[in-house]
């Protein structure tokens, strides 16, 4: 990995705001203590032995969590939080969590909910802010999807986002949002350094994938994970009690097989995992086609987990984009229905394939118990990076650390599964499928 990366993080401004917050600047008093600006966390932790190179404030990330000092007066706050994108599990505990810090730990009483994301800034749709307190947020984290609503696109309207932050006088604003959202929130937060404006933006990454670069896990991944594992257990049970049963699940994972990884590897009831990182064919003597056929003769049935990007260079594509500009993706999983069962109807052979789709379900449960706990969190490091003036940052997780990161960073590239590390080595061990699901390739070919 790049070790050139610039994580310095950008401040409004000198810190001269006493916190609300009573901490200890002393070590072994057994009182939680407050973080300083010189704490720093490694994003790369493999080492090789030998001397090491020294290493500079710029290549490090910053701790997050709470200041002695404060660049606002809480008192004159007026936060914004605005949700983006698809549902994923957790955006409530998410919004709970900034609500209730705000109020209860630095005395914030004006709290502003956007409704259904960067529309919300947008005055054709004419929707009215929320406002929010504890009372609005306590039993959120018990519901799925977003109280405040959501909705793809509208980021690139940077101008009249920054026009409606300016009317209704937002000095710190929260985005809850994925890739395309925090792209967005960094044009944003550059139009509002453009005009002057002392305004914290801050991101809090979500994207079920857990494909947001360097950060450890994204929330609600954890929680996509175990509502996976019982639809693959639920297709194995299909599978299992059919003549010549095949369960075909496909889960999230549109350029990162993340879930479809964790999952095989939790459930170990699925014979093959199928992830956008890794080639595969259906045809020829290596194709899944064949491996498949081979392994109904052996044991009478079999399970195949598929994420969402998986095989994109055997359908058709139209290039077209949603609103968040992702790229459009052909459905693997019908695909894969339709090749499997004409395979074996050409061959004469019965097969009951049995397609789970859970993905809705999936997105608009509520949390689990430690992805509630982790966006308690997130919410909490967000609030106090805001109040001490940090701004152009998102909130993540590296080496077990709640860490800022420069958005322009975090939104450079996407993290994948690599095919040659760990995690797929042990996936396609708990799947005892083929190293490789693709034809040898002729010599002269």
């Amino acid at each position: 990995m790049n070790n050139d990366y610039d994580f310095r993080v950008k401040n409004l401004g000198e810190r001269k705001v006493a916190s609300p917050i009573a901490l200890s600047r002393v070590l072994g008093d057994s009182i939680a203590n407050y973080v300083n600006d010189d704490e720093f966390v490694r994003h790369v932790v493999d080492v090789k032995v030998g001397p090491q190179p020294d290493l500079k404030a710029s290549q490090l990330l910053e701790k997050a969590g709470p200041r002695e000092k404060l660049y606002f007066t809480p008192s004159r706050v007026h936060a914004g939080i605005v949700s983006c994108g698809g549902l994923c599990p957790g955006i409530n505990d998410v919004i709970r969590s900034i609500v209730r810090c705000l109020w209860q730990r630095y005395g914030v009483r004006r709290i502003t909910g956007i409704p259904f994301g960067f529309r919300g800034f947008l005055p054709e749709y004419h929707y009215q802010p929320i406002k929010l307190d504890p009372d609005v947020v306590d039993d959120i984290h018990k519901i799925g999807g977003t109280i405040l609503g959501t909705s793809r696109g509208g980021g690139e309207r940077v101008t009249e986002i920054v026009d409606a932050i300016e009317q209704l006088n937002i000095n710190v604003l929260f985005t809850i949002g994925g890739d395309g959202t925090q792209k967005g929130t960094l044009e944003i937060s550059q139009e509002i350094e453009k005009r002057g404006h002392k305004i914290a933006v801050i991101g809090i990454p979500k994207t079920i994938d857990n494909d947001i670069f360097l950060i450890q896990k994204t929330f609600g991944f954890e929680t996509a994970v175990e509502l996976a594992v019982q639809a693959v257990t639920a297709a194995h049970t299909e599978a299992h009690s059919s003549i010549n049963g095949i369960g075909l699940v496909k889960l999230m994972g549109r350029e990162s097989g993340f879930i479809a990884a964790h999952t095989v590897l939790a459930v170990h009831e699925a014979n093959y995992v199928l992830i956008p990182e890794v080639r595969f064919e259906m045809e020829g003597p290596s194709g899944l086609l064949s491996h498949l056929e081979s392994r109904l003769k052996d044991r009478n049935h079999a399970v195949i987990v598929v994420a969402e990007g998986a095989g994109q260079d055997l359908l058709p594509s139209e290039n077209e984009k949603d609103a968040s500009g992702n790229k459009r993706l052909s459905d693997i999983g019908y695909f894969l229905r339709e090749r499997i069962n004409d395979y074996f109807e050409a061959k004469g052979t019965e097969v009951n394939v049995k397609y789970i789709d859970p993905s809705y379900i999936i997105r608009s449960s509520r949390a689990n118990a430690s992805d509630s706990v982790y966006c308690e969190r997130l919410g909490a490091s967000a609030v106090h990076a805001a109040m001490a003036g940090k701004t152009e940052i998102i909130i993540g997780l590296v080496a077990n650390e709640f860490v800022h990161i420069p958005t322009q960073i975090a939104v450079s590239r996407r993290k994948h599964v690599d095919p040659e590390e760990a995690l797929w080595r042990d996936a396609q061990e708990a799947t005892q499928q083929p190293l490789s699901i693709t034809n040898p390739v002729k010599q002269g070919s």
